[in-house]
């Protein structure tokens, strides 16, 4: 039988405290409460809980959102246990008005939104942090929207203009670390806003389009012989290792035989020839 399972840590993505993936078998915790915002999506098996007084259950559908300061414990339901994947998010990440709307209906049934979650859990384990914080905040968007019963959504300015202020503002110097909020105050508008203009306007959102414009500058420099510890230093990235993940997506080759079979095609042969 598979062993209980804790892991937990902080990413650097401003609004999240803290990431927790926990697959337990017979646990049941005690009642507690959290100072944060707790989003959570259950793989498999089944969580019963009591939330301010009513029980519920968290099940391998939706999203679940839990709020800061209400009491709260939980229980595996079956024999099996269960596996689920929680995001801490500061108090401030969702307004304090819809604590009470999360108390009465704290499972969110949204396809889109669960995907969107789990997107947000892969990019903040890999430490994508540009598409970590362009995620957050359509889950933020999103969990808001159901918490506050669908209200019409705010003015936002048209989205071409947005979308080419923000490509320039990326081409600007790509390799540097950036945050879509600033360049979200920058031009005007919330990062969901950004964030779909930007997808409308060239199909690929922001944090896609930074990572092709790296690995552009990644590649003219392993064709001109750099080490590629130091390209992925100097291009954008964590760590070659993160250059290279990003390499195989692309490309399905490492940074290394890309920049050998460059070299090979680039070195004259005796007679003059360029060897293939």
């Amino acid at each position: 039988m598979a062993q209980d399972v804790v892991r937990a840590w902080r990413p650097r993505v401003p609004g999240v405290t803290e990431v927790l993936h926990a697959a337990w078998r017979e646990h049941s915790y005690p009642a507690h409460t959290h100072d944060t915002w707790t989003v959570l999506i259950v793989d498999y098996g089944l969580i019963g809980y009591g939330l301010g007084g009513t029980e519920h259950a968290a099940r391998n559908a939706g999203v679940t959102v839990l709020p800061p300061g209400v009491v709260h414990d939980g229980r595996s339901v079956s024999a099996a246990g269960f596996r689920k994947r929680v995001v801490y998010l500061e108090q401030d990440a969702l307004d304090a008005q819809l604590v009470g709307h999360a108390v009465d209906a704290p499972l969110v049934m949204d396809d889109s939104l669960r995907t969107r979650f789990a997107g947000l859990d892969r990019a903040l384990i890999l430490r994508e942090d540009v598409a970590a914080e362009s995620l957050l905040a359509l889950v933020r968007e999103g969990l808001a929207w159901h918490l506050s019963g669908h209200p019409a959504p705010p003015h936002q300015p048209p989205s071409a203009p947005t979308a080419r202020t923000t490509r320039d503002l990326l081409d600007a110097d790509p390799t540097q670390p950036i945050r879509l909020a600033d360049i979200a105050d920058r031009v005007g508008v919330t990062v969901p806003h950004l964030v779909r203009a930007f997808t409308r306007e060239f199909g690929i959102p922001p944090h896609r389009y930074l990572v092709g414009r790296r690995l552009d500058l990644a590649r003219r420099r392993l064709l001109a012989g750099e080490p590629a510890a130091d390209v992925a230093s100097a291009t954008g990235f964590h760590d070659q290792a993160h250059l290279t993940r990003h390499f195989r997506r692309l490309l399905r080759t490492t940074p290394g035989r890309y920049q050998r079979e460059g070299r090979v095609v680039r070195e004259p042969s005796a007679r003059g020839v360029t060897r293939l």
